[in-house]
């Protein structure tokens, strides 16, 4: 059996989580605005590596004062590693929790509460390319065999997507060795000294990679025709969750963090450079202002339109979770129960998402 440590990291680590370095300075509103609303309770919300793409709506929600427009006292706290987080939600320490959905489907398989009320991303934004110098006669997945695949960590969304592409090609677990390379950094410099022939990573490194030239794409989950050819199917990402008790007794404050996450995802759907520049800490950019701007631009696709958990999205989750940990009961799992659409119904209606 399990103790809550050993399934905490392996449920923190969620299905396509992205693990890119976090700029760790505490991010503030730019302006912050006076609440039109009565403000509610102070409300605390974990995070881990918060800069990653996937959890951008959260920063935009923050930094235009969308929570404070609900009456809301937001304090976001970013925590090293996504178990950290998890625990935080876990022991009542914070009220909800931006994370993979994924996670949320593992906690259910595992007889606890936490259900999504928004969704943030409706793909993971995960890419798999080759090096086109290591491997310039690449021609199918098959050539993998027997090479080096780096991916941002062991047992993280980048080694499933990494796993489950190999699979569909009819490749053994041990077919390719995987090298968890969680700074971008390092994963950069591995693959351009030719330590990894290939890599399944995220932005802003895909894209600087492609620039470069140095990167032939096999597989991109940026995009929603990707994604479904990858998994099958829809792939949501980042959600937000809180404890099935805190919906049930704090549903005002439930509905507008919902509601500033829907009207923060409207926002990324029309914002250009100039709102980015405005909008995004410096520190997001990592010193190439340009790159994360192009990166930026593909990455648009991948985030939810009105934080609405797509009708297929968690049977392909629970599907994909299902292929890698066949002890747990994922297939018993109450699929409705990990998520509700009716404050993000709302709130697409109030913003006419």
């Amino acid at each position: 059996m399990w103790n809550r440590r050993e399934w905490t990291r392996c449920v923190a680590s969620g299905l396509l989580g992205s693990t890119l370095a976090a700029a760790r300075a505490e991010v503030r509103p730019l302006v912050p605005p006076a609440p039109v609303r009565a403000p509610f309770a102070r409300l605390a919300l974990a995070v881990s590596n918060r800069s990653a793409f996937c959890y951008l709506p959260l920063t935009v929600a923050e930094r235009l004062g969308y929570f404070a427009a609900e009456g809301l006292d937001v304090q976001v706290r970013e925590m090293p590693e996504p178990g950290h987080a998890l625990q935080a939600l876990l022991t009542g320490s914070v009220q909800a929790l931006s994370c993979p959905y994924g996670s949320v489907v593992s906690l259910r398989a595992r007889g606890e509460a936490y259900p999504s009320i928004v969704v943030q991303g409706r793909a993971p934004q995960l890419v798999l390319g080759v090096s086109r110098k290591a491997m310039a006669g690449f021609r199918d997945l098959r050539d993998l065999q027997g090479r080096k695949v780096a991916v941002t960590g062991i047992g993280s969304g980048s080694h499933r997507m990494a796993q489950t592409l190999l699979s569909g090609a009819r490749l053994q677990g041990d077919a390719v060795q995987y090298v968890p390379l969680n700074s971008p950094s390092t994963a950069l410099a591995n693959f351009r000294n030719g330590l990894v022939d290939a890599i399944c990573y995220t932005d802003p490194l895909i894209t600087e990679l492609e620039q470069s030239g140095e990167l032939r794409v096999v597989a991109d989950t940026r995009t929603v025709r990707g994604n479904a050819e990858v998994f099958g199917g829809p792939m949501p990402a980042g959600c937000l969750s809180v404890s099935a008790d805190y919906l049930a007794s704090h549903p005002a404050e439930c509905q507008a963090m919902v509601d500033a996450m829907v009207r923060a995802l409207k926002w990324l759907q029309t914002a250009g450079p100039s709102d980015i520049n405005r909008t995004v800490p410096e520190s997001y950019f990592h010193g190439d202002r340009a790159l994360y701007l192009a990166a930026f631009s593909r990455a648009r696709e991948g985030w939810s339109t009105d934080g609405v958990m797509p009708d297929a999205g968690p049977n392909t989750v629970a599907r994909v979770l299902s292929r890698f940990d066949d002890a747990s009961p994922l297939r018993q799992v109450d699929l409705a129960q990990t998520f509700t659409n009716t404050m993000a119904l709302k709130a697409k209606t109030r913003f006419r998402a």
